[in-house]
Parts: structure tokens; sequence; C-alpha cells
């Protein structure tokens, strides 16, 4: 948990650690309210500050432990060693201690300040947004108050409230600049990243991606071209595709939709056409239901019908997402039924968004699958194959109206050829 400590005080040598510690620690005076302290007591509390923020956790531990037996029920002790099981990971503990301290003193801002850290790092917003709000109640100046109840309520998903408490920051001194900046993580964040508006009413997408083949045949190009309209809730989406596959060509159209259902749920609406002898299917259907539950939880269902010139394919989806801080995880499984138990795939997708919004991040995929064919005719006979792939991409906005993406996925086929795969695109805004 060292991550978290920059939240709290900036690595330093030993003596200059000792220093700060002093000379930042909260309300001293408070120690003259509990058990008289030892002589040397506020410098030995800023020595075992100084080892937990220089990855000596178990030796500031017992220092403190020490120190509660001198001074039963001190509250900074109590803060102070709150604050080192919480970058321990250590929650329960953690929470014990500060609670102990806000329930003593109500009035102490630091602690309702460590108490809302430690519900934001174990992953309960909403609880991190009650402590902050209490800090903001006793500090109701404070710049840095108001962003870390805006940053709670945006991990919770009161997006209404984020952006309450960072123009309350504004208002109180923060710089516009880093407003903006806070106000822009608030877009949303879905399972396709490439629908998000920016605050736009209009965006365009053109990609292109070329795959090679091992043993060699003639590589794949494919492109594709989208004008998305965005609206206040939801979007649609006019999507060109072209393929250049086994020395042929072929065009389809699409209209790709996402629109609002209930409460923290979503649906992903598409119908696509194609020429009934080319590459594409010659219909296409899609339906996909996203629900938020839980703290940061999304479940997924989706049914997809593909026509031919032969009879249709269904298939039959599910998945889990996690959004987790500037993190999003998601598991899907698809089915289509068929000989044998028909097919059954698995994947995985790990999207980190390093800057923090809802547009540049760094994405890994992972998939497996099996299928069963019939491949003897009157015999019957059926075989049995199996496929893998992974795939990495990078999307980057230099600025908020346009962006790029890279890719590339390697893959084994399920007719005996290797992958091997590099696409790019790039976003427009207006």
């Amino acid at each position: 948990m060292t991550l978290h400590r920059t939240y709290c005080m900036t690595r330093l040598p030993r003596p200059l650690a000792l220093a700060a510690a002093i000379a930042l620690f909260p309300a001293l005076p408070a120690l003259a309210q509990e058990a008289t302290p030892q002589p040397g007591f506020v410098e030995q509390l800023a020595e075992a500050r100084a080892l937990a923020t220089s990855d000596r956790e178990p030796e500031a531990l017992a220092r403190y432990d020490a120190m509660l037996q001198a001074s039963p029920g001190n509250s900074d002790v109590l803060l102070a060693r709150g604050r080192t099981y919480a970058w321990m990971a250590r929650w329960p503990e953690a929470e014990a201690d500060l609670r102990a301290v806000t329930a003593a003193k109500p009035g102490y801002a630091d602690a309702w300040s460590a108490l809302g850290d430690m519900y934001l790092w174990s992953d309960r917003p909403a609880q991190a947004a009650d402590a902050y709000a209490r800090r903001v109640a006793l500090q109701p100046d404070s710049a840095e108050a108001q962003v870390a109840l805006g940053r709670a309520l945006r991990s919770a998903g009161d997006l209404a409230g984020a952006r309450a408490s960072f123009e309350a920051a504004g208002a109180r001194g923060l710089p516009a600049q880093e407003v903006a900046d806070l106000v822009a993580t608030l877009q949303p964040r879905t399972a396709n990243p490439d629908v998000n508006a920016g605050g736009y009413r209009w965006s365009l997408r053109l990609g292109a991606e070329h795959t090679a083949f091992d043993p060699g045949r003639d590589p794949w190009n494919d492109a594709s071209l989208t004008l998305r309209r965005h609206f206040t809730r939801g979007s649609l989406g006019l999507e060109l595709l072209h393929a250049d596959r086994f020395g042929s060509r072929d065009t389809a159209w699409a209209l790709d939709a996402y629109a609002p259902l209930w409460s923290r749920a979503y649906a992903n609406l598409r119908y696509q056409q194609g020429d009934p002898d080319g590459l594409f299917a010659r219909r296409a259907w899609r339906v996909e239901v996203f629900q938020g539950v839980g703290s940061g939880w999304e479940l997924s269902g989706s049914y997809d019908r593909l026509e031919f010139g032969g009879p249709g394919v269904d298939m039959y989806g599910a998945g889990i997402g996690r959004y987790l801080g500037n993190w999003y995880l998601r598991y899907r499984a698809l089915h289509v039924p068929g000989i044998g138990g028909g097919s059954l795939s698995h994947r995985g997708v790990a999207r980190w968004y390093y800057a923090g919004n809802a547009d540049d991040y760094l994405e890994a995929s992972a998939g497996t699958g099996r299928s069963v064919d019939e491949v003897g005719g009157a015999t019957g006979e059926t075989i049995r194959r199996s496929s893998a792939s992974a795939g990495v991409a990078w999307v980057r906005f230099p600025d908020p109206r346009w962006g790029f993406k890279l890719g590339a996925n390697v893959a084994n086929n399920v007719d005996g050829f290797d992958e091997r795969a590099v696409s790019a695109a790039l976003y427009l805004r207006w």
C-alpha cells in the first residue's frame, strides 16, 4: 500500500521525515486533554510516523502500541496507527482505530479525513463520502476537503454531487484548470469506451486493421467509419464497414444505439445489413442490457442473431464487469448452440484509465474458445477445435476534440492458422 502514502507525506530521509512529522502532525494540543504523556511523547510520535512512511510499518506499530500503553486512548496515536493500518490494507483494525477517534472527538477534521481515505481505499465509496462530508462541515472553506468529497461521490456513482463538490472547490480557491481536469473525470465510463462523447454532440471514428497469417495465406484488411450523434442520455451511430478477405471485397452498414433504461441500466441495440452473397452477414441483430449493481459492479446479458444464406446463427452472452477506481475489469462468456453442445468462448478485459478521465486508457485482453463442427457429412463425424487470443490497445486524446487508438492482437485460429493483427483508429469530436 506504499502508493497511498503519497496522500499524506512525501517519502523523506529519516531526519527530515522526523522534522516534517513534528511540524505537520495535527492537533498537538489534544495531547493535554487525555492521559498525561511522558516527556518526549511528541517526538516519539513523530519518530513512529517517520517509520510508518519509510516502509517500516511493523516497527511503527510497535511504537504506537507502546505509546498507547503509556497514554491509553490517545486520539493522535490512534489516528496515526489507524492510518498505518490503512496503508497496510488492514481494514478492520484501521476502521476500529479511526472510528474510536471520531467517536471521542467528532470535531477532529483530520480523523474524518483519514476515515474517508480508509473507506475509499477499501472500496467503500459511499461510506467515504459520508466521512468526507463531516470533514467538509468542519472545514467549510477547504478546497482540499471538497475535492476529497467529490472523488468519493464520483466513485460512488453520484456524478452530479461530485461535480458540485469540484465546483465548490473552485469557489474556495482551487485553480480553474484543476477544476476543469476534475470535472473531465466525470465522463461516464462504459463497457465500450468508443461511444464516449467527451461532452460533444458529434463524434467520428475511422478505423483500420491488418491481419497476417502463419502458415502463409493472403492477409485480411478491414476498415470502418462511424458517425455518432450523442444526446443528453444515449447515442446513435451510423457505421460503414469494409472487408477485403479471401480475394473478395464487401461492404455493409449498421445502426448502433446506446439507450438508457431504468436506474443504473442501459442497452446497446444494433442492426447490420450486408450483401446476401458477401463476406458480412446478410442481416444481424444485437441487444445487450447492462445493469449496475452494488458498488461498482455491472452485469450484462446479450443476444445476437446472424443471418447468412442458410439458417440463422443465435448467440447468447453473459458478462460481469467491475469499475474499481481508474480500472475496469470484465469477463464475458458467449455461447453458440449447435452440434455437441455448440461453441463456448470466454474473454477477459482489463482497462486502466491512466489519466483518470474516460478517454485515455491502456487495455489488455485475452480469450479462449472451443467449438464442435460436423465434417463427415452423412457419416456424422465431428471434430472439436479450440482457439486462444490475446491483445493490447492504447488510446490517447492529446486534445479533447481528437484522439487515436493503436492495437495489436495474436490468436491461433480454429482452422489451424496463427493470426497477427495490428490496428489503428482516429477519433474526432465536435
